[in-house]
């Protein structure tokens, strides 16, 4: 088991890592074309899970394995350290393999919208949308359901000005 617990908590660091990069690298390409004197944003992804055992959450670096069933917390603290603010900032969160999203567990502070993918990250949308053949051959559109959400996408309207921290956490469970 301590392999399974060694993917789930390494697939969303390098996911979120990559997300951050090119989200940060594009916006601090916008602030410098519209003038750059104000600054540059430099965003830092925090990432931490825990597993919920009994009324305790205990961090994953102090769990030896986890267990199917289990339910794992990620916690995102995301920081401007840069020294302008960071404009249509977005968080995204992967759903590791071998664990499934917990329905209504995706949180955050500050007002964000949450949205989820289910075909890795190259659509987002507050209900993913699946198509089901019926008997008689036609196709009728119906929700996907959490099982096959792959990321979890937090995007906040208001700019994250520099020093600012925003905070988002979703659940998953363990198979």
């Amino acid at each position: 088991m301590n392999t399974l617990k060694r993917k789930i908590r390494l697939l969303p660091v390098v996911a979120l890592a990559l997300v951050v990069a090119g989200g940060v690298a594009a916006l601090a390409q916008r602030q410098i074309a519209s003038g750059g004197s104000q600054g540059r944003p430099e965003v830092k992804i925090a990432l931490s899970g825990a597993v919920e055992r009994g009324e305790e959450a205990v961090p994953l670096d102090r769990v030896e394995s986890v267990q199917p069933g289990e339910v794992l917390r990620w916690s995102l603290t995301s920081v401007n350290v840069g020294t302008g603010a960071a404009r249509e900032y977005k968080a995204v969160g992967d759903i590791p393999t071998g664990t499934a999203f917990i329905a209504d567990s995706a949180v955050a502070e500050k007002g964000s919208t949450v949205t989820y993918s289910i075909d890795g990250g190259k659509t987002f949308s507050t209900q993913p949308i699946i198509e089901e053949r019926q008997a008689d051959g036609t196709v009728r559109q119906k929700p996907a359901p959490v099982s096959m959400y792959t990321q979890v996408r937090y995007e906040w309207k208001d700019e994250l000005a520099s020093g600012g921290r925003l905070g988002a956490s979703y659940k998953v469970r363990v198979k």
